[in-house]
């Protein structure tokens, strides 16, 4: 079918040939839908393709859990990853004979290259005849009474449905845009704030000067986003320094120490939850009765409190951070755990047990993996991704306001969005019959 202008009007125009709308255009086209990806990168897919280290963690084996993704409405979520779920798309990898292993909690990498990934949602792409512009630029979207009209660098694209799937602004330097959340502005949808998630946090120069020396050190930590108080943690009493309030989620992940504040996997999911203002509250010795440890150190104890807790803790982190972090004179770690009284080291392992401080702010988007925030949910349906006020406009992956969990979580969001999109927009249609 063309326009009147003898323009070939699509099925489905879809901008933003990442990860979301590769598997849209070709789960859309093999049933049957004219379907055309619209991308302005020079290179396919740079995100997928350096993602997990260049071998794309794919999904979580618990990534159809909606309570590990945040959103304004956390239920939104929950019909596409149900409908659609992580081993909906392991089977696509099966097919392709991709040899993956599960990595970590859930997560699954492919064994050898990331590059894999995108060759499956190419050959699907070309399987179902999806046609490609690129690298090619939307300088203008509007819509008349049954299309939308598309004017790219070279020409004008004309489709029934238009599916913006651009991802989110981590990462310029691959080509990161705020395209999708400039139109969705434009069409009258509201727009949660974007800011960086799953980033590093930095902290204040003069406060985290006495910890620079740390870098590089790593460690299993548990850790929580607390409210936002000041902590005046010290050794008694160690009460000041403890969370007044119960965390929602609670992360056991390695945490890094940087020379501009921390990183590792433990700061990166707790990021997500962090507000300007807003306390970490880090547990330094997790699944340990530390407490306990320290007092039967003591009885016939002829080693330093140091020693000790070198026990327990990286020997750097306990030499040279044990004052700052205890914000108490560092003598301590040098004096004989047997002339401590018991108040002393119980103290000493509750501080070290919620380690409280204030974050300044984050690495930002140049070091961020997602987006938080994005097109409000409350805009979109659910179980079509569609624009409750523009028909036949929808949105997918990244782009939405809707941010998984560190290890897959955000990858399977952007099969599962792109999915229901998918089955919704071609619900009429059927590849057997199709023309």
């Amino acid at each position: 079918m063309g326009s009147d202008r003898g323009v070939p009007v699509f099925d489905l125009a879809i901008v933003g040939a990442g990860a979301a709308g590769m598997y849209c255009a070709a789960l859309a086209g093999a049933r049957g839908a004219r379907v055309i990806l619209i991308d302005h990168a020079p290179r396919l897919a740079e995100k997928i393709r350096i993602s997990g280290g260049g071998r794309c963690n794919f999904t979580n084996l618990s990534a159809a859990n909606p309570s590990c993704y945040l959103s304004d409405d956390p239920r939104f979520a929950r019909f596409a990853l149900t409908e659609h779920g992580p081993q909906a798309f392991i089977e696509r990898v099966l097919a392709h004979r991709i040899g993956f292993h599960e990595k970590h909690r859930g997560q699954l990498f492919c064994d050898e290259s990331a590059e894999q990934i995108i060759a499956m949602l190419v050959s699907l792409c070309d399987q179902a005849r999806v046609s490609w512009r690129r690298p090619v630029s939307v300088r203008s979207v509007h819509q008349e009474s049954d299309r939308f009209c598309l004017g790219t660098d070279h020409e004008v694209i004309e489709a029934k449905r238009l599916v913006v799937a651009t991802g989110g602004l981590p990462v310029p330097k691959i080509g990161a845009t705020d395209w999708g959340l400039t139109l969705a502005r434009r069409m009258g949808l509201a727009v949660i704030e974007p800011r960086p998630a799953l980033v590093p946090l930095t902290f204040a120069p003069a406060q985290w000067e006495p910890l620079t020396s740390l870098a590089g050190v790593a460690l299993e930590v548990e850790i929580a986003v607390a409210a936002s108080e000041s902590s005046g943690a010290a050794l008694s009493p160690v009460a000041k320094g403890s969370l007044r309030r119960v965390p929602k989620v609670v992360f056991t992940e390695d945490l890094l120490f940087t020379h501009r504040g921390l990183s590792g996997p433990a700061v990166l999911q707790a990021s997500s939850y962090w507000n300007l203002g807003d306390a970490l509250q880090i547990n330094l010795t997790p699944g340990q009765d530390l407490t306990r440890q320290l007092l039967a150190a003591k009885h016939g104890g002829r080693r330093a409190v140091g020693t000790v807790l070198a026990d327990h803790l990286p020997r750097r982190l306990v030499h040279e951070g044990f004052a700052p972090i205890l914000q108490c004179d560092g003598a301590l770690a040098g004096l004989r755990i047997a002339d401590q009284s018991d108040r002393v080291l119980r103290d000493l392992a509750t501080v070290l047990q919620t380690w409280r401080l204030v974050p300044s702010g984050t690495e930002g988007w140049r070091k961020a993996e997602v987006m938080r925030g994005g097109v409000a949910t409350s805009e979109l349906h659910p179980r079509t991704m569609e624009a409750r006020r523009v028909p036949g406009l929808h949105f997918i992956g990244e782009v939405v306001d809707v941010t998984g969990w560190l290890g897959g979580y955000n990858f399977q969001w952007a099969w599962s969005s792109a999915a229901a999109c998918a089955m919704a927009v071609t619900s009429g249609w059927d590849s057997r019959t199709a023309a």
